[in-house]
């Protein structure tokens, strides 16, 4: 009779600190980031983007997202330890030591920014930075003193727009500051979802993200339905502007009502099942329209 093997009992020290350094990279957000820089890269080439300069736009930008990751978790770890939905990430579990995070996350942001400074160019290098810097220095800190947070915290999740853009064409134009609002605004609904999913554990710390004078939703509601209602017509004009063809703006439209009608649902009688209807769509939101930015940019 065979038995289960414990995979994680079974790990070597050095496979154990590699695993917990990864984790520390929050590998599928640095994924959306890459995703979405690599996009509007293509789309600012007017789809006709090199393999050589946007894999270095996609490892530079990965490089440097990973870093700024690292060092936020070092950051929180304090609150980390105290949040169900943390406790078991690398620094408050205790499989790795706080030099070994900060150590690794400038490590990872040094080199990534470098990177992209000598392969791609310096802007993209610069507002990779500026992206970090208003994650860990400006959103990190917001979340214990005011509800802002939620907004000051999608602004480094849209920079990855600006970067790959500018990586393209060596500035920030129109197209690119509108990529970077379409990202903005996706995350706006699944960034309040998560807060009222996560409300106690958020209370326990001290965050704003949820509004603690909106106890049944009603304010978290609305707010979702204003931001889906933005994104609806923000997602329109990159077919308005020529960057993209009737496909691409079906599709957006199309996804951008979907967004809509789970913000109303849950705006309508805010429950965990609802919130969690509009977290789990916007997590495919955000693949599907670049998706159709590939299929759909005006060559």
């Amino acid at each position: 009779m065979s038995q289960a093997v414990d995979t994680k009992a079974d790990q070597t020290p050095a496979q154990s600190k590699t695993g917990a350094l990864y984790e520390l990279t929050k590998p599928g957000i640095a994924g959306y980031v890459m995703m979405t820089a690599g996009v509007s890269y293509y789309v600012a080439s007017g789809g006709r983007a090199d393999i050589l300069p946007i894999t270095h736009t996609i490892v530079g930008v990965a490089l440097g997202t990973a870093g700024a990751l690292a060092l936020n978790q070092y950051v929180e770890r304090d609150v980390d330890a105290l949040m169900t939905r943390t406790r078991t990430r690398p620094l408050p579990s205790g499989r790795l030591r706080p030099g070994e995070a900060l150590a690794f996350g400038w490590a990872l942001l040094v080199v990534g920014l470098v990177y992209l400074g000598l392969m791609v160019g310096w802007l993209p290098s610069v507002l990779t930075a500026a992206s970090a810097a208003a994650y860990i220095l400006a959103y990190t800190p917001l979340k214990t003193r005011s509800y802002l947070a939620t907004l000051v915290g999608a602004v480094p999740g849209a920079f990855p727009a600006l970067i790959g853009w500018s990586a393209a064409t060596g500035t920030v134009e129109f197209g690119g500051i509108l990529l970077f609002c379409i990202a903005f605004l996706w995350q706006l609904p699944h960034v309040l979802a998560l807060a009222w999913l996560l409300r106690e554990d958020y209370a326990r710390v001290g965050f704003f993200l949820s509004p603690p004078t909106d106890p049944k939703g009603v304010r978290i509601g609305r707010h979702m339905v204003y931001h889906s209602v933005s994104l609806l017509m923000v997602s329109a004009f990159p077919t308005l502007l020529g960057l993209t063809g009737q496909i691409f703006l079906a599709g957006a439209l199309t996804l951008g009502l979907i967004t809509l009608g789970f913000s109303v649902a849950a705006a309508a009688e805010m429950s965990r099942t609802r919130a969690r209807r509009v977290f789990l769509w916007s997590l495919l939101y955000q693949p599907l329209l670049l998706g159709l930015l590939l299929i759909d940019t005006v060559r």
